[in-house]
């Protein structure tokens, strides 16, 4: 992709009111603009970010068995009645009544709806378990939204729902999904802390949290300062030496939830009265899991602990694109020759490359490029290619080397990997 193409509206200074250092690089590398406060639009690089997590998520549920379906936005307040929720969600709910007169809401979340749709489907203990997941925007009238997309008023979840037979069938999916978790923060780049939490609102009696240390955290962990390990709040304390290092105490350190999973058992398969006849031909009741990934959370969070004070550095599975090509001066036919030919042998083999193609100064060009934090960047100008060489240099560790003409696929593929 040519930069003057794609449209990336990069800023220069820090737009005025942002706390978070990822609030602050969302918007100056053009990743999302806000509408209104708690709200955002995703820009062209915001929405490849997006889909590149997505994509990680989508592998790692497919493995452990969910199914991909979409569920409406719209939702009858009659659902959330049956459950009791429209009192106990009601500050944030977003309410109308449609043009029939019906009591409507935006979907905060998608318990009663799927479990309404499980109920129409399955009748007997042979269609059971399934597991089912999606990747759709919640709305939620948040009195305060704070630190851009990680508590906003409209953004975009990760929400799984498993129905089973028994508490045994539960434990089964909930383990799969605790170990897809896993799996998914670690290759966003991510090292999370994993705590029993309290279930509050979603109701069951298990659940656990998945927590990154963070500054703008508004959940809370123990962290070491030595070696970085880290417990629950309820797995530790301040007089704690930490296990891992026996050097030093825990310290309370702020953590921003991504994720969190929840042994829902009966509560919302009763009061909907989802049931399905057993091998014995009894009827009983549908036991559930529920396992949420703020998604759009998940983007700033990788941002909050990939950066510098140059801009993004983007871990290798969820950047936008897997190299840049600078090429210093436009103008010149042989800078612009030896770009354009490196842009075409990486795109043909399946490398995603943006190619800045502004007729900017070089300066200009190397912020832009460091604020939008592509891992690697290949950089061609006048007096490297009078020597047969340019310069290729990692974003993350800035080591810069030069080689030689042929050398530069090769190189790029090792970097790769």
């Amino acid at each position: 992709m040519r930069w003057s193409k794609f449209f990336i509206p990069t800023l220069k200074e820090t737009p005025v009111g942002t706390e978070a250092v990822s609030h602050q690089l969302l918007l100056r590398a053009g990743l999302v603009q806000m509408l209104i406060s708690g709200v955002y639009c995703y820009l062209p690089l915001g929405l490849k970010v997006l889909r590149q997590i997505e994509k990680i998520i989508n592998e790692e549920m497919n493995a452990v068995g969910a199914r991909e379906l979409f569920l409406s936005c719209l939702q009858p307040m009659d659902l959330w009645k049956k459950t009791g929720r429209d009192e106990t969600l009601k500050d944030v709910m977003i309410k109308f009544k449609d043009k029939k007169g019906r009591a409507m809401c935006l979907g905060p979340t998608h318990e009663e709806v799927i479990t309404d749709l499980v109920k129409n489907h399955i009748q007997s203990y042979k269609q059971l378990p399934v597991v089912f997941y999606q990747i759709q925007t919640k709305f939620r009238d948040e009195m305060r939204p704070r630190f851009g997309i990680v508590r906003a008023c409209e953004f975009i979840m990760k929400d799984a729902y498993s129905f089973d037979q028994d508490k045994e069938g539960l434990q089964k999916n909930y383990d799969l999904m605790y170990e897809a978790y896993k799996k998914i923060f670690t290759r966003c780049g991510l090292d999370v802390v994993i705590v029993g939490a309290d279930s509050g609102a979603m109701g069951g009696d298990v659940s656990h949290e998945f927590m990154v240390p963070a500054e703008i955290g508004e959940d809370q962990v123990f962290c070491c300062s030595a070696c970085g390990n880290a417990l629950g709040i309820n797995e530790a304390d301040e007089k704690t030496v930490c296990p891992a290092c026996k050097k030093e105490k825990f310290k309370k350190t702020p953590a921003i939830e991504i994720g969190h999973i929840f042994q829902l058992g009966t509560k919302y398969s009763k009061a909907l009265d989802v049931s399905f006849v057993d091998d014995k031909g009894k009827k009983q009741t549908v036991i559930m899991g529920c396992y949420g990934i703020g998604v759009s959370r998940l983007i700033a969070t990788i941002i909050e602990k990939n950066n510098d004070e140059a801009g993004i550095m983007w871990p290798k599975e969820v950047t936008p694109f897997d190299i840049e090509i600078l090429p210093l001066q436009v103008s010149d036919k042989d800078v612009m020759g030896a770009a354009e030919k490196y842009y075409e042998i990486f795109m043909k083999n399946g490398i995603d490359v943006l190619m800045d193609d502004r007729d900017e100064s070089p300066g200009r060009k190397f912020k832009d490029s460091d604020l939008i934090g592509i891992p690697i960047k290949i950089v061609i100008g006048k007096r490297t290619l009078a020597q047969n060489k340019v310069e290729i240099k990692n974003r993350r560790t800035g080591e810069t080397v030069e080689v030689g003409l042929d050398a530069v696929q090769p190189k790029i593929q090792e970097m790769i990997g």
